[in-house]
């Protein structure tokens, strides 16, 4: 590894070892309903005077409050009316006040250009609270009841408290706790028995202090005391978010092809989510797992799903009503990337999960028609690419989705530091989206890029040496088995892997090509077996002797020398193996997956027993394996495009390699009872998407990956 790059995984591991259970930047709106709370024990002072401070040693030059990077409407004009309301309760700081009242005047008019689609969570609830406190406070404002924009403001809170069932806030949590500082008319009584075990209400600073405000609850205290202290004197939007931060931070060390850095961490996240999970759903934390979200469930699934953990897909009929999935109950509008995370998550289905199939079918319609309308824009998150990123998932289903294609694209995706989220204002994840994740991920992507393509130089010379351009395979050809097999099998330590997966590739497809009859399929394996035989009693390879046999004799002495499980005799009797269902079979044979996976496995480091081989389950998943590449290389050959380019589709339309496409995976995934290895089992699932890509992709789309995964230089 070279320094650039441990420096950075030193950094990444650095800000995972004190993640603890989350952060985020300080939100200048929650700071200032914290500063408004009075001392509980009656002396008129700030409860927290850091708060306060905070709020004078924070406003930015144009004299608002909020995110100082985005400028979005509802961010500033939120938090900086809720900065000059503070300041105006303790009367401090007149002129910090009269400038943050002339932006808010000023910047009004700009609510009416903001997408819709960007509104903050609540906005039309708070800000109407929040402008009658100022009103209150004689603070300057417009007047609602004439100017249009509040007027307007002001009718969709009348219209959404018509719709809120007060006896339902009452007796049940729901989201509507995160918004308690913009209700009218709550019975406090009540309200305390739903309070969060950590004394809050759903984990919100603003709505746990505006609590604080009404009935002095020693928990309340509490909870805002730790978080206070914390973060060192003021409060985040939310706070804690330990689920909803390292399912989101594992998503992106994936996509960004540097998860394997990791992975002890990684393990330790997904024993931690295993550990809580809830068949009714996840909150963004364990204390708000009484309100679950489809999309901080969704992430966990998937993510303990692909770790190997026996996750039912039933959670997910808590977020379903007549076929459609909702993020929370009472939601008026679903956000883009949560139906994204639902249709990624409910590709890595297993057999029978009909809850999965209707989730697919739901939010792959979903993100086809806002697709279609160009109509991306998220409520929960300001990101450089979503619409690049919906895209590439919905033209590639996750079956042949290859790592490095994934991770290629994801890096001009990524926004790294840029990238903002949305809730009652602007946040940031800091351990989700900066600069480190993004620098390492391209550093490591053109590592792993100039190693392949110094590979492909020398698989280029070995292709030539051994005269393969004589036996029907072409070196464009050649360069797409390299390519599939560098996509799958990336890691600089896993070059005997990818080699061998290449040369054996590359064999298996010369000589099919050349001996495709019957008399020529024998007349080889005759060869072949006399000169094993040969080759075995003199423990020597004839390197002059011309012809497929001897390339395949000295390619197969050469993979023996690069490591101890690789032995040359158990080479040969893999290749006898295939090649004598060859011969019989022809172009039926259904063994040649097996011989890949076992060459990769075995370059692995792996000892395939035969007490392995006859384990029911490796025999169940080889038979699949076998059985699928065959059916998708037969699709390939044909060169009738599969996908046909149509966004609607989330795969083949051959609905015996989606079912046995589950069997597989779920094989693969799942934890084996009988102790088989688990990266054996990967190996099958790796090289069926290499099946499944090039039956997918037509060759416009494999030629474009090939020159943007190989040859184009991350910048």
């Amino acid at each position: 590894m070279n320094y650039e790059i441990q420096m950075r995984v030193d950094a990444v591991k650095a800000m995972w070892e004190s993640i603890e259970d989350g952060w985020l930047n300080i939100s200048a709106y929650d700071t200032a309903w914290v500063a408004l709370v009075e001392d509980i024990n009656g002396s008129g002072s700030p409860q927290f005077p850091s708060c306060l401070q905070w709020i004078v040693e924070n406003q930015l030059p144009d004299g608002s409050w909020g995110d100082r990077a985005v400028f979005l409407s509802y961010d500033r004009l939120l938090s900086t009316l809720a900065c000059v309301v503070a300041l105006r309760h303790w009367n401090v700081h007149p002129e910090k006040s009269k400038r943050g009242i002339e932006f808010f005047k000023e910047n009004l008019e700009r609510l009416a250009k903001e997408d819709p689609a960007n509104m903050s969570v609540g906005f039309e609830m708070i800000f109407p609270s929040l402008i009658e406190m100022a009103r209150d406070l004689n603070i300057e404002v417009p007047d609602p009841n004439t100017h249009p924009i509040l007027k307007q403001i002001y009718a969709m809170k009348n219209e959404k408290l018509k719709r809120i069932p007060m006896e339902v806030v009452h007796k049940m949590p729901t989201s509507l706790l995160f918004s308690l500082e913009a209700m009218p008319g709550l019975q406090w009584d009540k309200l305390l028995k739903l309070q969060s075990e950590n004394g809050s209400f759903l984990s919100s600073p603003a709505s746990t202090a505006f609590a604080l405000m009404q009935t002095k609850d020693k928990n309340c205290l509490r909870y805002l005391n730790d978080v206070v202290q914390k973060f060192s004197g003021a409060v985040p939007n939310f706070y804690s978010i330990e689920f909803f931060e390292q399912s989101w931070a594992i998503d992106r060390l994936t996509r960004l092809g540097i998860s394997r850095y990791f992975g002890e961490k990684i393990k330790e996240s997904m024993n931690f989510f295993y550990k809580n999970w809830k068949n009714t759903g996840l909150g963004w934390n364990r204390y708000t797992c009484d309100v679950p979200d489809l999309d901080d469930t969704i992430m966990a699934f998937r993510l303990l799903r692909l770790h190997g953990y026996d996750i039912s897909c039933d959670v997910l009929k808590h977020f379903e009503t007549d076929g459609e999935f909702f993020c929370m109950v009472g939601q008026s509008s679903e956000a883009v990337t949560a139906m994204f995370n639902l249709f990624r998550a409910s590709q890595v289905s297993f057999p029978g999960e009909k809850i999965m199939e209707d989730a697919k079918r739901f939010s792959c319609e979903f993100l086809t028609e806002k697709r279609a309308a160009n109509q991306l824009g998220d409520k929960w998150v300001i990101a450089k690419d979503i619409a690049g990123e919906i895209g590439f998932s919905l033209d590639l289903p996750w079956y042949g989705i290859l790592p490095r294609i994934e991770t290629r694209f994801y890096l001009d995706q990524y926004g790294g530091a840029n990238d903002v989220w949305i809730a009652k204002v602007l946040y940031r994840l800091l351990r989700v989206n900066n600069e480190i994740y993004l620098e390492l991920g391209k550093l490591d992507y053109n590592n792993c890029q100039a190693l392949h393509r110094t590979e492909w130089a020398a698989v280029q010379e070995w292709y030539s040496e051994s005269g393969l351009d004589q036996f029907g395979l072409d070196r464009d050809r050649l360069l797409v088995l390299f390519f599939l097999a560098s996509s799958s099998v990336f890691e600089p330590e896993r070059a005997r892997e990818r080699l061998a997966w290449v040369k054996t590739s590359a064999l298996m497809e010369a000589i099919t090509s050349t001996y495709n009859h019957q008399r020529l399929r024998s007349a080889f394996v005759h060869e072949f077996t006399n000169a094993t035989a040969t080759s075995l009693r003199s423990s020597k390879v004839n390197e002059r002797s011309p012809g497929l046999v001897n390339t395949l004799m000295k390619t197969l002495h050469d993979i023996s020398l690069s490591t101890s499980t690789a032995h040359y005799g158990t080479l040969q009797k893999m290749w006898k193996k295939w090649l004598l269902r060859w011969e019989s079979e022809g172009d039926d044979c259904e063994g040649g997956a097996e011989l890949l996976a076992n060459m990769i496995n075995i370059n692995a480091g792996y000892f395939l027993s035969r007490k392995l081989q006859l384990n029911p389950e490796y025999q169940r998943l080889v038979q699949l394996t076998n059985q699928l590449c065959h059916r998708l290389q037969s699709l390939q050959n044909s060169k009738e495009p599969a996908s046909s380019n149509n966004s609607n589709k989330t795969g083949l339309s051959d609905p015996e390699i989606e079912s046995k496409m589950q069997e597989l995976v779920q094989l693969v995934l799942l934890n084996s009872s009988n102790g088989i290895d688990s990266n054996i089992k990967k190996t099958f699932l790796a090289l069926t998407k290499t099946f499944y890509y090039a039956a997918y992709c037509d060759s416009k789309t494999i030629d474009t990956h090939i020159a943007k995964v190989l040859f184009e230089r991350v910048n």
